[in-house]
């Protein structure tokens, strides 16, 4: 068999379709969840500790190697090349991970619950000789 025609077997098989769909899919989930920590749950959670900007919440490690321009923000410094010790953008991260992970732990859940459980096999039938000897067991229990 040519490599052509057994990578076009392996590509064509169903799981690997599958897994791609997932894969684009989960890409697409991915920026929705991270738009949805970044500029939905963060701003609450920095309201609630006191209008704190969770991306601006770095340590400067080292100075830019370039002029920064405009406001000192963490924007800025990351572009003119400073080293940042950046735990606030750490934290958005690992709320956008737990949201995700929970999420997807939510879907595995109903799919679960969504799959048909799969009927137990039908008992193999009784051979014949095993049905007599029981008859004349009964049979001479009277």
């Amino acid at each position: 068999m040519s490599m052509m025609s057994e990578f076009k077997e392996f590509a064509l098989k169903g799981n690997v379709m599958d897994l791609a769909v997932g894969v684009i899919i989960g890409g697409a989930f991915g920026k929705i969840v991270d738009s949805f920590v970044g500029d939905m749950i963060m701003p609450l959670v920095g309201k609630i500790f006191g209008g704190t900007n969770f991306t601006e919440m770095y340590y400067v490690l080292g100075a830019p190697t370039k002029a920064v321009e405009g406001a000192t923000s963490y924007a800025s410094l990351k572009a003119a090349g400073a080293n940042l010790f950046a735990y606030g953008n750490f934290l958005t991260i690992v709320v956008n991970f737990a949201i995700l992970a929970f999420v997807i732990f939510l879907m595995v859940k109903q799919m679960n619950k969504m799959k048909k459980a799969e009927p137990a096999p039908a008992p193999a039938a009784t051979p014949e000789d095993v049905v007599l000897l029981r008859q004349i067991r009964d049979s001479l229990a009277k």
